[in-house]
């Protein structure tokens, strides 16, 4: 008899637990990886599972001080994001996300090696591309005055040159 072989599913939520778990212990070495095998396991055939893996990655990254990395994840999380309605969600989260930078001194770091993600969004979602251009000239100094029709986008832009 061959042994119980675990499916796919049930793959992702033992490693959400497993991450989750080691994100409470403090080891993000281990949380990361386990998010990441998640990001590779949910990729177009769970896309639910691939966008919290994206902004769970990112709140790591943001307790490792990775703003950038953090940035990158959420745009990653948004872009392939499943419905209209888990879009909306992301680009809340990425205003969290940006919001804690901001309060911490980071957006400056955000000006270097953002070309995976204007590359991304490029590709995938136009609006967002637009708003990460602006989040980037932004975070160089620029005042920014720009209107999405993401009405989150705008609002997310404006609250950081407040």
């Amino acid at each position: 008899m061959e042994g119980f072989k675990m499916g796919v599913d049930e793959e992702i939520v033992r490693l959400f637990r497993d991450a989750i778990a080691a994100e409470n212990a403090n080891d993000l070495e281990r949380a990361k990886r386990k998010f990441d095998r998640i990001l590779e396991l949910s990729r177009g055939e769970r896309p639910e599972a691939y966008f919290e893996a994206c902004f769970r990655i990112a709140n790591v990254f943001i307790q490792e001080d990775n703003y950038r990395g953090a940035v990158k994840c959420a745009l990653r999380g948004i872009c392939r994001a499943p419905s209209r309605e888990l879009r909306r969600d992301g680009i809340r989260r990425l205003g969290d996300v940006l919001f804690i930078i901001k309060r911490r001194g980071g957006l400056g770091i955000l000006t270097e090696n953002m070309e995976p993600a204007l590359n991304l969004t490029r590709e995938e979602d136009p609006e967002l591309h637009e708003f990460t251009v602006a989040l980037i000239r932004l975070a160089s100094g620029e005042r920014v005055r720009r209107t999405f029709i993401t009405a989150e986008l705008s609002e997310i832009l404006n609250g950081l040159q407040g």
